[in-house]
Protein backbone atom coordinates (compact mmCIF):
# COMPACT_ATOMS: atom_id res chain seq x y z
CA UNK A 1 0.00 0.00 0.00
CA UNK A 2 1.39 3.40 -0.98
CA UNK A 3 0.42 6.91 0.02
CA UNK A 4 0.20 8.80 -3.24
CA UNK A 5 0.31 12.19 -1.58
CA UNK A 6 3.68 11.25 -0.11
CA UNK A 7 5.25 8.88 -2.63
CA UNK A 8 3.81 9.60 -6.07
CA UNK A 9 6.22 11.04 -8.60
CA UNK A 10 6.06 14.79 -9.00
CA UNK A 11 4.83 15.93 -12.39
CA UNK A 12 8.05 17.86 -12.97
CA UNK A 13 8.60 18.12 -16.70
CA UNK A 14 5.95 15.52 -17.56
CA UNK A 15 4.04 16.60 -20.67
CA UNK A 16 0.38 17.56 -20.37
CA UNK A 17 -1.79 14.46 -20.49
CA UNK A 18 -5.12 13.52 -21.98
CA UNK A 19 -7.24 12.27 -19.08
CA UNK A 20 -10.64 10.59 -19.46
CA UNK A 21 -12.65 11.00 -16.23
CA UNK A 22 -15.69 8.70 -15.99
CA UNK A 23 -18.30 9.33 -13.29
CA UNK A 24 -22.02 8.86 -12.62
CA UNK A 25 -22.23 12.07 -10.55
CA UNK A 26 -20.80 15.57 -10.97
CA UNK A 27 -21.69 19.16 -9.98
CA UNK A 28 -24.18 20.78 -9.82
CA UNK A 29 -25.37 17.58 -8.11
CA UNK A 30 -24.84 17.93 -4.36
CA UNK A 31 -23.02 15.01 -2.74
CA UNK A 32 -19.52 14.37 -1.51
CA UNK A 33 -18.42 12.41 -4.58
CA UNK A 34 -19.66 15.04 -7.04
CA UNK A 35 -18.08 17.94 -5.18
CA UNK A 36 -14.75 16.13 -4.79
CA UNK A 37 -14.61 15.28 -8.50
CA UNK A 38 -15.43 18.85 -9.46
CA UNK A 39 -12.48 20.01 -7.39
CA UNK A 40 -10.14 17.36 -8.77
CA UNK A 41 -11.06 18.15 -12.38
CA UNK A 42 -10.38 21.84 -11.79
CA UNK A 43 -6.98 20.95 -10.32
CA UNK A 44 -6.06 18.89 -13.39
CA UNK A 45 -7.02 21.73 -15.72
CA UNK A 46 -4.99 24.22 -13.67
CA UNK A 47 -1.97 21.96 -14.23
CA UNK A 48 -2.38 22.01 -18.00
CA UNK A 49 -3.96 18.60 -18.58
CA UNK A 50 -6.70 17.98 -21.15
CA UNK A 51 -9.74 16.38 -19.52
CA UNK A 52 -12.63 14.55 -21.14
CA UNK A 53 -15.53 14.19 -18.67
CA UNK A 54 -17.94 11.33 -19.37
CA UNK A 55 -21.14 11.09 -17.32
CA UNK A 56 -24.82 10.12 -17.66
CA UNK A 57 -27.26 12.60 -19.13
CA UNK A 58 -29.32 13.87 -16.17
CA UNK A 59 -32.41 14.88 -18.16
CA UNK A 60 -33.79 14.06 -21.59
CA UNK A 61 -32.93 17.39 -23.20
CA UNK A 62 -29.64 18.05 -21.41
CA UNK A 63 -26.77 19.18 -23.61
CA UNK A 64 -23.05 19.17 -22.77
CA UNK A 65 -22.22 22.27 -20.75
CA UNK A 66 -20.04 24.87 -22.40
CA UNK A 67 -17.34 24.93 -19.77
CA UNK A 68 -13.88 26.23 -20.42
CA UNK A 69 -10.98 23.86 -20.23
CA UNK A 70 -12.52 20.45 -20.72
CA UNK A 71 -14.77 18.41 -22.98
CA UNK A 72 -17.99 16.92 -21.63
CA UNK A 73 -19.61 13.81 -23.12
CA UNK A 74 -23.12 12.88 -22.02
CA UNK A 75 -24.18 9.23 -22.18
CA UNK A 76 -27.51 7.41 -21.61
CA UNK A 77 -28.65 6.84 -18.03
CA UNK A 78 -31.62 5.84 -15.87
CA UNK A 79 -32.94 7.26 -12.56
CA UNK A 80 -31.16 5.91 -9.50
CA UNK A 81 -33.69 4.37 -7.06
CA UNK A 82 -33.86 6.28 -3.80
CA UNK A 83 -31.62 9.10 -5.01
CA UNK A 84 -33.82 11.86 -6.43
CA UNK A 85 -32.12 13.80 -9.21
CA UNK A 86 -29.37 11.24 -9.80
CA UNK A 87 -29.03 8.78 -12.67
CA UNK A 88 -26.71 5.83 -13.21
CA UNK A 89 -25.06 5.29 -16.55
CA UNK A 90 -26.03 2.46 -18.86
CA UNK A 91 -23.49 0.05 -20.39
CA UNK A 92 -21.57 1.87 -23.11
CA UNK A 93 -18.45 -0.16 -23.92
CA UNK A 94 -18.80 0.17 -27.70
CA UNK A 95 -19.39 3.91 -27.51
CA UNK A 96 -16.36 4.43 -25.28
CA UNK A 97 -14.13 2.32 -27.53
CA UNK A 98 -15.12 4.48 -30.51
CA UNK A 99 -14.61 7.72 -28.58
CA UNK A 100 -11.21 6.70 -27.28
CA UNK A 101 -10.00 5.46 -30.63
CA UNK A 102 -10.72 8.94 -31.98
CA UNK A 103 -9.34 10.75 -28.90
CA UNK A 104 -6.90 8.41 -27.21
CA UNK A 105 -6.44 9.29 -23.54
CA UNK A 106 -3.14 8.78 -21.76
CA UNK A 107 -5.01 7.52 -18.69
CA UNK A 108 -8.60 6.58 -17.90
CA UNK A 109 -9.78 7.42 -14.38
CA UNK A 110 -13.04 5.76 -13.29
CA UNK A 111 -14.66 7.43 -10.29
CA UNK A 112 -17.83 5.35 -9.79
CA UNK A 113 -18.59 1.64 -9.97
CA UNK A 114 -21.91 1.53 -11.86
CA UNK A 115 -22.57 0.09 -15.33
CA UNK A 116 -20.91 3.09 -16.98
CA UNK A 117 -17.81 2.64 -14.83
CA UNK A 118 -17.65 -1.07 -15.65
CA UNK A 119 -17.97 -0.25 -19.36
CA UNK A 120 -15.11 2.23 -19.04
CA UNK A 121 -12.96 -0.47 -17.44
CA UNK A 122 -13.74 -2.87 -20.31
CA UNK A 123 -13.13 -0.27 -23.01
CA UNK A 124 -9.84 0.87 -21.49
CA UNK A 125 -8.55 -2.69 -21.18
CA UNK A 126 -9.65 -3.50 -24.72
CA UNK A 127 -7.64 -0.52 -26.02
CA UNK A 128 -4.65 -1.08 -23.74
CA UNK A 129 -5.12 2.22 -21.92
CA UNK A 130 -3.64 2.91 -18.47
CA UNK A 131 -6.44 2.65 -15.95
CA UNK A 132 -7.12 3.66 -12.34
CA UNK A 133 -10.14 4.26 -10.12
CA UNK A 134 -11.55 5.92 -7.00
CA UNK A 135 -13.20 4.16 -4.06
CA UNK A 136 -15.67 6.78 -2.82
CA UNK A 137 -18.56 4.78 -1.35
CA UNK A 138 -18.92 1.68 0.85
CA UNK A 139 -21.78 0.26 -1.20
CA UNK A 140 -21.36 -3.12 0.46
CA UNK A 141 -21.99 -1.49 3.86
CA UNK A 142 -24.96 0.49 2.54
CA UNK A 143 -26.85 -2.72 1.75
CA UNK A 144 -27.21 -3.48 5.47
CA UNK A 145 -29.14 -0.25 6.02
CA UNK A 146 -31.71 -1.03 3.34
CA UNK A 147 -32.68 -4.51 4.54
CA UNK A 148 -30.35 -6.12 2.00
CA UNK A 149 -27.59 -7.40 4.26
CA UNK A 150 -27.40 -10.60 2.23
CA UNK A 151 -25.92 -8.49 -0.59
CA UNK A 152 -22.95 -7.44 1.53
CA UNK A 153 -20.60 -10.20 0.35
CA UNK A 154 -21.54 -10.27 -3.35
CA UNK A 155 -21.39 -6.47 -3.57
CA UNK A 156 -18.03 -6.52 -1.80
CA UNK A 157 -16.73 -9.13 -4.25
CA UNK A 158 -17.95 -7.05 -7.21
CA UNK A 159 -16.23 -3.92 -5.90
CA UNK A 160 -12.95 -5.76 -5.35
CA UNK A 161 -13.04 -7.26 -8.85
CA UNK A 162 -13.96 -3.87 -10.32
CA UNK A 163 -11.08 -1.97 -8.74
CA UNK A 164 -8.49 -4.69 -9.29
CA UNK A 165 -8.96 -4.31 -13.04
CA UNK A 166 -6.96 -1.08 -12.84
CA UNK A 167 -3.41 -0.25 -11.83
CA UNK A 168 -4.33 1.84 -8.79
CA UNK A 169 -7.31 2.54 -6.55
CA UNK A 170 -7.37 5.90 -4.76
CA UNK A 171 -8.95 6.26 -1.33
CA UNK A 172 -9.15 9.28 0.98
CA UNK A 173 -7.82 7.84 4.25
CA UNK A 174 -5.11 5.53 5.59
CA UNK A 175 -7.69 3.59 7.60
CA UNK A 176 -9.69 2.75 4.47
CA UNK A 177 -6.53 1.92 2.52
CA UNK A 178 -5.47 -0.59 5.17
CA UNK A 179 -8.91 -2.22 5.23
CA UNK A 180 -9.12 -2.57 1.45
CA UNK A 181 -5.60 -3.98 1.26
CA UNK A 182 -6.60 -6.60 3.85
CA UNK A 183 -9.64 -7.46 1.72
CA UNK A 184 -7.50 -8.15 -1.34
CA UNK A 185 -7.55 -4.83 -3.18
CA UNK A 186 -4.34 -4.20 -5.11
CA UNK A 187 -2.50 -0.94 -5.75
CA UNK A 188 -4.32 1.09 -3.08
CA UNK A 189 -3.02 4.66 -2.74
CA UNK A 190 -4.17 7.50 -0.48
CA UNK A 191 -5.25 10.83 -1.95
CA UNK A 192 -6.60 12.98 0.87
CA UNK A 193 -9.39 15.55 0.65
CA UNK A 194 -9.24 19.30 1.00
CA UNK A 195 -11.68 22.01 1.98
CA UNK A 196 -12.34 25.57 0.82
CA UNK A 197 -11.58 27.50 4.00
CA UNK A 198 -12.70 30.80 2.45
CA UNK A 199 -16.14 29.38 1.73
CA UNK A 200 -16.46 27.38 4.95
CA UNK A 201 -15.54 29.90 7.61
CA UNK A 202 -16.70 31.05 11.07
CA UNK A 203 -17.05 34.51 9.50
CA UNK A 204 -20.30 33.34 7.87
CA UNK A 205 -22.08 32.91 11.20
CA UNK A 206 -25.52 34.54 10.94
CA UNK A 207 -27.60 35.82 13.84
CA UNK A 208 -30.50 36.18 11.41
CA UNK A 209 -30.32 32.51 10.46
CA UNK A 210 -30.09 31.45 14.11
CA UNK A 211 -33.15 33.58 14.80
CA UNK A 212 -35.07 31.67 12.13
CA UNK A 213 -34.10 28.49 13.97
CA UNK A 214 -35.64 29.92 17.15
CA UNK A 215 -32.30 30.47 18.88
CA UNK A 216 -31.28 33.46 20.97
CA UNK A 217 -27.73 34.50 21.83
CA UNK A 218 -26.03 31.95 24.06
CA UNK A 219 -28.31 29.06 23.13
CA UNK A 220 -27.01 25.86 21.55
CA UNK A 221 -27.47 24.87 17.89
CA UNK A 222 -26.65 21.19 17.33
CA UNK A 223 -26.06 20.58 13.64
CA UNK A 224 -25.96 17.55 11.37
CA UNK A 225 -25.40 17.83 7.61
CA UNK A 226 -25.97 15.08 5.08
CA UNK A 227 -28.42 12.96 3.20
CA UNK A 228 -31.50 12.04 5.26
CA UNK A 229 -31.19 8.34 4.55
CA UNK A 230 -30.80 5.09 6.53
CA UNK A 231 -27.04 4.80 5.98
CA UNK A 232 -26.41 8.08 7.87
CA UNK A 233 -27.48 6.64 11.27
CA UNK A 234 -29.99 9.42 11.93
CA UNK A 235 -31.71 7.65 14.86
CA UNK A 236 -28.46 8.07 16.78
CA UNK A 237 -28.35 11.78 15.91
CA UNK A 238 -31.79 12.10 17.49
CA UNK A 239 -30.82 10.03 20.55
CA UNK A 240 -27.69 12.09 21.10
CA UNK A 241 -29.60 15.33 20.75
CA UNK A 242 -32.30 14.18 23.19
CA UNK A 243 -29.60 13.43 25.76
CA UNK A 244 -28.10 16.88 25.18
CA UNK A 245 -31.51 18.55 25.46
CA UNK A 246 -32.09 16.94 28.88
CA UNK A 247 -29.08 18.91 30.16
CA UNK A 248 -29.47 21.90 27.83
CA UNK A 249 -33.21 22.60 27.31
CA UNK A 250 -32.26 25.64 25.22
CA UNK A 251 -30.66 23.39 22.55
CA UNK A 252 -32.11 23.03 19.06
CA UNK A 253 -31.30 20.35 16.48
CA UNK A 254 -30.86 21.47 12.87
CA UNK A 255 -30.73 18.86 10.09
CA UNK A 256 -29.34 20.16 6.80
CA UNK A 257 -30.01 17.93 3.80
CA UNK A 258 -32.74 16.02 2.05
CA UNK A 259 -33.52 12.39 1.34
CA UNK A 260 -36.02 9.54 1.65
CA UNK A 261 -36.34 9.78 5.44
CA UNK A 262 -37.22 13.47 5.58
CA UNK A 263 -41.03 13.21 5.53
CA UNK A 264 -41.18 10.52 8.21
CA UNK A 265 -38.70 12.41 10.39
CA UNK A 266 -40.69 15.62 10.07
CA UNK A 267 -43.78 13.79 11.29
CA UNK A 268 -41.92 12.19 14.20
CA UNK A 269 -39.94 15.24 15.29
CA UNK A 270 -41.72 18.59 14.95
CA UNK A 271 -39.17 20.02 17.40
CA UNK A 272 -36.33 19.61 14.87
CA UNK A 273 -35.41 22.23 12.26
CA UNK A 274 -35.33 20.66 8.79
CA UNK A 275 -33.30 23.10 6.71
CA UNK A 276 -33.40 21.09 3.48
CA UNK A 277 -30.75 20.96 0.78
CA UNK A 278 -28.34 23.91 0.88
CA UNK A 279 -25.55 24.90 -1.47
CA UNK A 280 -22.46 27.09 -1.59
CA UNK A 281 -22.55 30.20 0.63
CA UNK A 282 -25.98 29.28 2.00
CA UNK A 283 -24.63 25.90 3.13
CA UNK A 284 -21.54 27.58 4.59
CA UNK A 285 -23.72 29.96 6.62
CA UNK A 286 -25.66 27.01 8.04
CA UNK A 287 -22.44 25.34 9.18
CA UNK A 288 -21.02 28.50 10.73
CA UNK A 289 -24.26 29.27 12.57
CA UNK A 290 -24.13 26.00 14.50
CA UNK A 291 -22.31 25.33 17.76
CA UNK A 292 -21.78 21.55 17.77
CA UNK A 293 -21.66 19.04 14.92
CA UNK A 294 -22.92 15.46 15.35
CA UNK A 295 -21.83 12.88 12.77
CA UNK A 296 -22.49 9.24 13.77
CA UNK A 297 -22.48 7.74 10.26
CA UNK A 298 -20.69 4.38 10.01
CA UNK A 299 -20.65 4.03 6.21
CA UNK A 300 -18.28 6.81 5.12
CA UNK A 301 -15.11 6.42 3.11
CA UNK A 302 -14.14 9.92 4.26
CA UNK A 303 -17.03 12.21 5.22
CA UNK A 304 -16.39 15.60 3.62
CA UNK A 305 -18.90 17.16 6.02
CA UNK A 306 -16.48 16.54 8.90
CA UNK A 307 -13.86 18.74 7.28
CA UNK A 308 -16.40 21.37 6.22
CA UNK A 309 -17.69 21.58 9.80
CA UNK A 310 -14.17 21.92 11.18
CA UNK A 311 -13.35 24.66 8.67
CA UNK A 312 -16.49 26.46 9.84
CA UNK A 313 -15.22 26.44 13.43
CA UNK A 314 -17.51 23.66 14.67
CA UNK A 315 -16.32 21.02 17.12
CA UNK A 316 -17.23 17.60 15.72
CA UNK A 317 -18.44 14.57 17.68
CA UNK A 318 -17.98 11.46 15.54
CA UNK A 319 -16.74 7.89 15.46
CA UNK A 320 -13.00 7.28 15.35
CA UNK A 321 -12.61 6.45 11.65
CA UNK A 322 -12.60 8.07 8.18
CA UNK A 323 -11.95 11.84 8.18
CA UNK A 324 -12.71 12.18 11.89
CA UNK A 325 -10.18 9.48 12.77
CA UNK A 326 -7.53 11.15 10.61
CA UNK A 327 -8.08 14.76 11.68
CA UNK A 328 -9.54 14.90 15.18
CA UNK A 329 -7.33 14.85 18.27
CA UNK A 330 -9.79 14.07 21.08
CA UNK A 331 -10.13 16.89 23.56
CA UNK A 332 -8.04 19.25 21.42
CA UNK A 333 -10.02 19.92 18.24
CA UNK A 334 -13.05 17.64 18.57
CA UNK A 335 -14.36 14.54 20.32
CA UNK A 336 -14.36 10.88 19.25
CA UNK A 337 -16.06 7.66 20.27
CA UNK A 338 -14.82 4.15 19.44
CA UNK A 339 -16.35 2.95 16.19
CA UNK A 340 -19.87 1.65 16.82
CA UNK A 341 -20.01 2.67 20.51
CA UNK A 342 -23.27 4.63 20.44
CA UNK A 343 -23.33 5.18 24.19
CA UNK A 344 -19.91 6.80 24.19
CA UNK A 345 -20.78 9.02 21.23
CA UNK A 346 -23.85 10.25 23.13
CA UNK A 347 -21.76 10.87 26.25
CA UNK A 348 -19.21 12.87 24.26
CA UNK A 349 -21.97 15.01 22.78
CA UNK A 350 -23.43 15.74 26.21
CA UNK A 351 -19.98 16.47 27.62
CA UNK A 352 -19.28 19.02 24.90
CA UNK A 353 -22.65 20.73 25.29
CA UNK A 354 -22.10 21.37 29.01
CA UNK A 355 -18.86 23.30 28.53
CA UNK A 356 -19.47 26.38 26.32
CA UNK A 357 -15.93 27.82 26.75
CA UNK A 358 -14.45 24.40 25.98
CA UNK A 359 -16.77 24.08 22.99
CA UNK A 360 -15.49 27.37 21.60
CA UNK A 361 -11.86 26.33 22.11
CA UNK A 362 -12.45 23.02 20.31
CA UNK A 363 -14.01 24.90 17.41
CA UNK A 364 -11.08 27.28 17.08
CA UNK A 365 -8.63 24.37 17.06
CA UNK A 366 -10.79 22.54 14.50
CA UNK A 367 -10.56 25.57 12.21
CA UNK A 368 -6.76 25.61 12.53
CA UNK A 369 -6.64 21.92 11.57
CA UNK A 370 -8.81 22.50 8.51
CA UNK A 371 -6.58 25.34 7.32
CA UNK A 372 -3.81 22.77 6.79
CA UNK A 373 -5.95 20.70 4.37
CA UNK A 374 -4.85 22.62 1.30
CA UNK A 375 -6.48 21.70 -2.02
CA UNK A 376 -3.41 22.78 -4.00
CA UNK A 377 -1.21 20.13 -2.37
CA UNK A 378 -3.90 17.50 -2.89
CA UNK A 379 -4.32 18.45 -6.56
CA UNK A 380 -0.55 18.09 -7.02
CA UNK A 381 -0.67 14.61 -5.49
CA UNK A 382 -3.60 13.52 -7.67
CA UNK A 383 -2.00 14.79 -10.89
CA UNK A 384 1.28 13.11 -9.95
CA UNK A 385 -0.50 9.83 -9.23
CA UNK A 386 -2.17 9.87 -12.66
CA UNK A 387 1.17 10.56 -14.33
CA UNK A 388 2.59 7.57 -12.46
CA UNK A 389 -0.20 5.31 -13.77
CA UNK A 390 0.17 6.66 -17.31
CA UNK A 391 3.91 5.92 -17.31
CA UNK A 392 3.49 2.27 -16.42
CA UNK A 393 3.72 0.04 -19.50
CA UNK A 394 0.38 -1.29 -20.75
CA UNK A 395 0.30 -3.79 -23.58
CA UNK A 396 -1.90 -2.67 -26.47
CA UNK A 397 -3.89 -5.14 -28.60
CA UNK A 398 -1.01 -5.36 -31.05
CA UNK A 399 1.52 -5.90 -28.29
CA UNK A 400 3.11 -2.43 -28.42
CA UNK A 401 3.84 -0.73 -25.12
CA UNK A 402 4.33 3.00 -25.77
CA UNK A 403 5.70 5.34 -23.13
CA UNK A 404 3.71 8.33 -21.92
CA UNK A 405 5.99 10.65 -23.91
CA UNK A 406 5.50 8.48 -26.96
CA UNK A 407 1.72 8.51 -26.61
CA UNK A 408 1.63 12.29 -26.21
CA UNK A 409 3.94 12.79 -29.18
CA UNK A 410 1.81 10.51 -31.33
CA UNK A 411 -1.32 12.38 -30.30
CA UNK A 412 0.35 15.61 -31.48
CA UNK A 413 1.39 14.12 -34.77
CA UNK A 414 5.06 13.65 -33.89
CA UNK A 415 7.21 10.54 -33.77
CA UNK A 416 9.66 10.35 -30.86
CA UNK A 417 13.27 9.69 -31.81
CA UNK A 418 15.50 7.34 -29.89
CA UNK A 419 17.36 10.34 -28.45
CA UNK A 420 14.11 11.67 -26.94
CA UNK A 421 13.54 14.44 -29.50
CA UNK A 422 10.53 14.45 -31.82
CA UNK A 423 10.23 14.59 -35.58
CA UNK A 424 7.24 15.82 -37.58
Amino acid sequence: MERASDSAEQTGTAPPMRIALVTETFPPEVNGVAMTLGRMLAGLRERGHQVQLLRPRQSRGEQPARRSGYEERLLPGLPMPGYAGLRFGLPATGTLVRLWRAWRPDVVHVATEGPLGWSAMRAARRLGLPLCSDFHTNFDHYSRHYGLGWLDRPVGAYLRRFHNRGTATYVPSRELAARLAQEGYQGVDVIARGVDCELFSPARRSATLRGRWGLAAGTLAVLSVGRLAPEKNLPLVLQAFDAIAEKRPDARLVLVGDGPMRKSLERQRPDVVFAGLRRDQDLAAHYASGDLFLFPSQTETYGNVTLEAMASGLPVVAYDYAAAGELIRPGENGLLAPFGDAGELIRQGVRASLDPPGLAALGQAARRTALRQDWCRIHDAFAAALVKVARRPVAEPGGAVPSLDGRVAAARGRVPRSDGSAAR
